[in-house]
């Protein structure tokens, strides 16, 4: 038996990007081809809840399963947290929900300061950007054939962060037979 689950499921039909492939069009922009939409998206996209909630319910005492913002926290259940990279020594963002059974929240360890910009330009709004977004706020990477590869990257300073947080915590709570 395992004492520690931490899942990163695919978000290709989990998360809220892409939302307008859901419908049955007309579409506002030409579909690259093997996109599935339309009905054959909304079945994988049942799919994929299936498989989240067969991980969710494993037999094991500590998980953590970890995906961008997107139909788990309204169709299962809220993330337990929201963690951002900058909040782990990264530069960049990235909202990512953590979905916890038995463990305790992630806590950060170092802040990536932002730079400022002001957006809309001319407005005099200062806003925080990073380094994987432009200006507005948009993902900087161009498209690609492995842009969804680079997109749903774990960054180092979670995963340092999870390694050391949650081992120790594991280990105290085996140790203390709490589980």
């Amino acid at each position: 038996m395992w004492d520690l689950f931490i899942v990163h499921p695919d978000c290709t039909y989990l998360t809220n990007s892409a939302a307008w492939a859901y419908g049955d069009g007309p579409y506002h922009q030409q579909v690259k081809p093997g996109t599935l939409v339309g009905a054959e998206r909304r079945a994988q996209r049942l799919e994929a809840l299936d498989f989240v909630k067969e991980m969710l319910d494993a037999p094991v005492p500590f998980i953590a399963l970890e995906d961008p913002v997107g139909v788990i926290s309204t169709r299962i259940r809220p993330a337990s947290q929201y963690i951002q990279p900058f909040e782990y020594g990264e530069d960049a963002s990235k909202k990512t929900g953590l979905w916890l059974i038995g463990l305790p929240n992630l806590k950060p360890t170092s802040d990536y300061p932002p730079r400022l910009v002001e957006w809309p330009k001319g407005s005099g709004n200062m806003v925080k950007r990073w380094g994987n977004q432009t200006d507005s706020g948009q993902n900087c990477l161009t498209p690609g054939d492995d842009r969804w590869q680079v997109r749903s990257k774990t960054y180092q300073g979670w995963a340092d962060a999870m390694a050391e947080q949650w081992s120790k915590y594991v280990r105290d709570a085996l140790d203390r037979g709490q589980h």
